[in-house]
């Protein structure tokens, strides 16, 4: 062991790394196809209006703002026998699992009061499990390079799982009704109408138990080396949240960029099964290759990270990619917008990938800046409250996550989209396109300026973990 080694910089090995990337696959599998698919699902199959659904997103993610600083506090003042982290993976999990299922669950069709319990008990134990996981990739080393590894594993392994949430189609297409096709003779699988209900049901199930599974895995891997002792656990408080805030500049940074990124995700995200099924008109076969090409560029790009970050530092790293996925979008919106390549699906994957390929690697990375503003706080004040710190990014990815989850129910009901419809009106289908390309590049303009403001450079993060490495 060296001496570095020693001090917390710790070295881990593959299958601790793929451990670790494994509780990320569990969340995408469990919660990004809640965020991915929710909304469709209650449209199209439960029976909601998009308007009501649009205002349960909002007031689901004004509860997490209550919830998550609670949570940053009980999992940084706690120390349960199994890790301080890693426990909640276990104790957090089993009921997110259970209610991950029941919002998919079609027995109260139509009951917006079983929807918000659902959808408020699943995402209140999401944070259980999220925010004590977030915690848990700087309580495994101070190392920056490892940790950019451990980013770049665990974003490897999110999108493993990402790419199973966007075959859902494809799968729900094996459970459910099938009609005949009047254009092609075939029988064709039936995804978006209240009969299909039963397929979504199934298809979850799988999903969740998949993701319990792989969060067990991602327990026995973990080991947790660099945390507070139990004195300065026993100081922590729900106030330390909003203090840290206010005196940690890179965190403020960093949360700012959560909103707008997770924002620009979801509201993307969302849209994709309108814009498949309405706009393209294409088959569930079509509409999951469409999905898989916004995730196949992580397996290519997301290994490449710790070396182009090496070559153009991070700050150039965000630039390059972020401007990428704006390119992806104009590519887009261009595409379905002039007559002679609306219907091209070739030049419409050609645009996905690129769009995918900038996001992917930009918001994959930024999961690598939570771990250095956890340690900047420790220089500056002497505490090491990473649950507190990841709760407060957890609020803020939430936020972002609301606006995603409201902006799309809002503008489809402006533009009078009407699930039941056959063909939507070229305002609905406009309306679509707005949500697809139109929004998501000016939030992401946006957050090419909040990155702006990041400081801290590895060499500067190297300094600072040492400093703090040579106080105890």
């Amino acid at each position: 062991m060296t001496d570095n080694t020693s001090k917390g910089f710790y070295k881990l090995n593959w299958l601790q790394r793929i451990g670790f990337g494994a509780g990320d696959m569990a969340q995408n599998l469990i919660y990004q196809t809640i965020s991915i698919w929710l909304l469709f699902f209650y449209t199209n199959v439960f029976g909601l209006d998009p308007g009501a659904a649009a205002l349960m997103f909002l007031i689901v993610r004004l509860v997490d703002v209550l919830w998550d600083p609670i949570v940053g506090t009980i999992v940084d003042k706690g120390n349960p026998k199994w890790g301080k982290y890693r426990s909640w993976l276990i104790l957090g999990g089993i009921p997110l699992v259970g209610l991950a299922i029941l919002c998919f669950w079609n027995g109260f069709s139509g009951s917006l009061v079983y929807a918000y319990i659902t959808y408020v008990g699943m995402s209140m134990c999401y944070t259980l499990v999220n925010v004590p996981y977030g915690a848990l990739n700087a309580s495994l080393t101070r190392d920056t390079n490892e940790i950019t590894i451990l980013t770049s594993t665990r974003m490897f392994m999110a999108n493993l799982g990402a790419l199973c949430v966007k075959s859902l189609p494809l799968i729900i297409a094996i459970f459910a009704p099938k009609v005949l096709n009047p254009d092609t003779g075939k029988m064709t699988a039936v995804y978006n109408t209240p009969e299909a209900a039963p397929a979504w049901f199934i298809t979850m199930t799988i999903f969740a138990l998949a993701g319990l599974a792989l969060l067990f895995f991602c327990f026995s891997q973990c080991k947790e080396r660099v945390v507070m002792d139990q004195k300065e656990s026993a100081n922590v408080k729900v106030s330390d949240l909003w203090m840290e805030f206010g005196r940690n500049k890179p965190l403020r940074v960093v949360a700012f960029f959560f909103i707008t990124a997770f924002a620009m995700m979801s509201v993307s995200n969302a849209a994709d099964a309108y814009f498949m099924t309405f706009n393209v008109g294409a088959t569930p076969l079509l509409t999951t290759l469409f999905m898989w090409l916004g995730t196949i560029p992580a397996f290519i790009f997301m290994p490449l990270v710790p070396a182009i970050k090496r070559k153009i530092g991070k700050k150039g790293m965000f630039y390059l990619f972020l401007g990428i996925a704006i390119l992806g979008m104009v590519l887009m919106y261009i595409f379905v917008s002039i007559p002679a390549t609306k219907s091209n699906f070739v030049l419409l994957c050609i645009a996905q990938f690129v769009k995918s390929t900038g996001i992917i690697t930009a918001t994959g990375y930024m999961w690598a800046l939570v771990p250095e503003v956890i340690a900047y706080g420790e220089y500056t004040t002497g505490k090491r409250i990473a649950g507190i710190v990841n709760a407060l990014t957890g609020i803020f990815f939430k936020a972002g996550m609301a606006l995603g989850g409201v902006v799309p129910g809002l503008v489809l009901a402006w533009v009078g989209f009407k699930a039941d419809a056959a063909t939507q009106t070229p305002l609905a289908l406009q309306g679509i396109l707005w949500l697809v390309c139109v929004i998501p590049a000016i939030l992401l303009l946006l957050a090419i300026w909040i990155i702006s403001k990041y400081e801290l450079s590895d060499e500067k993060m190297d300094e600072i973990n040492r400093a703090i490495e040579a106080r105890s």
